[in-house]
């Protein structure tokens, strides 16, 4: 079934392939923040590269908390800023 295959799918084992600047943002109380980090180290091919810990968020409030949000949003335009 494709929620099997979902299931199934690790984005990490591509992560060295992104070689173009890269930015991943997790909540420092995500339940799923072990898998930013396993991405982002093997994110090897780009040199520029940075993880945004966002305090006290889990990951859905990333989502909805005005304080994360702008946390998030104020990160974003920076790390655009500089690359496009």
């Amino acid at each position: 079934s494709s929620l099997l295959d979902l299931m199934a799918f690790d984005a990490s084992t591509n992560m060295n392939l992104i070689n173009q600047p890269l930015l991943m943002m997790a909540g420092s109380k995500a339940d799923t923040y072990y898998m930013t980090d396993a991405c982002f180290n093997n994110a090897t091919g780009t040199k520029e590269k940075e993880l945004f810990l966002i305090p006290g968020a889990t990951h859905i409030q990333t989502y909805y908390v005005p304080e994360y949000v702008e946390q998030a949003m104020k990160k974003l335009n920076e790390f655009l800023g500089k690359y496009l």
